[in-house]
């Protein structure tokens, strides 16, 4: 199994002590917090998109340009990009561009985005989102494939015999599709023989699974060799402690923040406490023992060979956090490493292999 440290950039206050960050503050954690990735052995670092409070991560390719400033192993994924507010010509020169200066580190997760700014912000809406995500998704990779692109669709001007720069880095960037409760991602990563990421974050484990068996169906309707299918998970929040207890009494105070966030945004209740949070989400919280046992457990239901967990420091002393890194990659990946081996993530080219070069006229 391979672990992906993930995170969103949320920006809200202490869950314990009440203080508030400074944005300035949150966003050099992140980067920080993805150096500390790379020394404790994680695969891979993604950085989320959203456009509203209470996230941070309107900009992932600044914020992942700047890790790949301070690393050189990691891969980089993006969690996600949301295609359909985004003109695919500019995500391409912002992409390629952030591959060269990663050195062919990338990887993206791609969907179609949430919340309700966006329909303000970018006059997105739940009509049309899916439609933006499929067109913007097919108009991204063929920039990234083709020399020249001759193009016609519903919501960006027509393309005609153009050209894009700087040429990839990766000539075969893999792209991700994220789902999180719609067959409508699942069916694009099937038809396109791309792998699967499953948010597996807000409601039981059992509806993410319902969708990765239609992804695994899809996929082998349109053709693909079953054995090729991969899927990652996402987790509800994750935190390793020496004992049970100890887990449980630090990570009370982030349940409860959330639960209250959640009610005063409308979102219906999921959990009835907090100990059904831990029996039925996918929260990866507690002692060494009880984690791995528990990535086991929905790995029979997902096959999946990437896990994601949320290793942001909010709440957390500096000591709690570090242990908390210590203990993940030295008790428990070490274990799921060795249960559940797993196809390595693409490794970077060693020199770029991307399009012909720029010739000048």
């Amino acid at each position: 199994m391979k672990f992906l440290a993930m995170t969103l950039i949320t920006h809200t206050p202490d869950p314990v002590t009440g203080v508030w960050p400074t944005q300035h503050e949150r966003l050099t954690e992140v980067v920080e917090n993805a150096a500390l990735a790379e020394q404790w052995g994680f695969d891979a670092y993604g950085v989320g998109e959203r456009h509203e409070r209470p996230f941070l991560s309107s900009s992932p390719t600044v914020v992942l340009s700047n890790i790949a400033a301070r690393t050189s192993r990691i891969k980089l994924f993006t969690t996600v990009t949301t295609l359909s507010l985004l003109d695919p010509v500019r995500a391409y020169e912002d992409y390629a561009t952030l591959d060269h200066l990663a050195n062919g580190r990338l990887e993206l997760i791609v969907g179609k985005g949430n919340g309700a700014a966006q329909a303000n912000l970018f006059h997105v809406t739940t009509d049309d989102q899916w439609d933006r995500n499929a067109e913007g998704y097919e108009l991204f990779r063929r920039l990234w494939r083709e020399e020249k692109v001759t193009w016609q669709g519903r919501f960006r001007p027509s393309l005609d015999q153009a050209e894009t720069w700087p040429a990839p880095y990766q000539r075969d960037l893999r792209i991700w599709h994220g789902s999180a409760t719609s067959e409508e991602s699942v069916e694009v990563a099937a038809a396109a023989g791309d792998p699967l990421f499953s948010a597996n974050v807000t409601y039981p484990i059992g509806k993410y699974a319902t969708l990765i068996e239609r992804y695994r169906e899809r996929w082998a309707a349109h053709g693909h060799d079953p054995a090729d299918a991969l899927v990652g998970a996402g987790s509800a929040g994750s935190f390793v402690a020496r004992t049970s207890q100890e887990a449980r009494r630090v990570w009370r105070p982030h349940f409860e923040a959330r639960q209250k966030a959640f009610a005063g945004s409308g979102v219906p209740k999921v959990w009835e406490d907090f100990e059904d949070f831990l029996v039925r989400s996918s929260a990866l919280v507690g002692s060494p023992e009880e984690v791995v046992d528990k990535v086991g457990r929905y790995h029979e239901r997902f096959g999946h060979e990437v896990t994601a967990l949320h290793f942001d420091r909010s709440g957390l002393s500096e000591a709690q956090h570090r242990e908390n890194w210590d203990l993940f990659t030295t008790d428990v990946a070490p274990v799921l490493r060795r249960q559940f081996p797993s196809r390595p993530l693409l490794p970077a080219p060693a020199q770029a292999q991307g399009r012909a070069p720029l010739v000048p006229a």
